[in-house]
């Protein structure tokens, strides 16, 4: 059985860093992709950073140059590092992961099987 379980969210003020963490297991091999989403209510899952299955990083416009994703396959855990947070950051975030999910849809939520439980990151003016 597949499982994800974030950690890393948190209060912190505009100008902060904060760094997410995804744990990966129940995969059988190395290659899947994993996704970072957030969601504010009342909007759909934005997808902001992904790294598909064969190793290649997107991100979102509205988090390119401030966020960065990493993976160390030994522990089988994705990062997200979040510099120069806005109030706008603020939302729950989830990853998610997929066998297989290519470049050009993995910023759609329904793509991927398997979900966090997500964990909120807000951002104080």
């Amino acid at each position: 059985e597949v499982q994800l379980v974030e950690s890393g969210g948190g209060l912190v003020q505009a100008g902060g860093s904060l760094r997410l963490s995804c744990a990966a297991s129940g995969f059988t091999g190395d290659d899947y992709a994993i996704a970072w989403f957030r969601q504010t209510p009342g909007k759909d899952r934005e997808g902001i950073s992904c790294i598909t299955e064969n190793g290649k990083i997107h991100y979102a416009d509205s988090v390119e140059g401030r966020f960065t994703i990493s993976s160390d396959k030994a522990k089988n855990t994705v990062y997200l590092q979040m510099d120069s947070l806005k109030p706008e950051d603020t939302a729950v975030y989830y990853c998610a992961a997929n066998g297989w999910i290519g470049d050009f849809g993995w910023r759609v939520a329904s793509f991927y099987d398997y979900w966090g439980q997500g964990t909120q990151v807000t951002v104080s003016s």
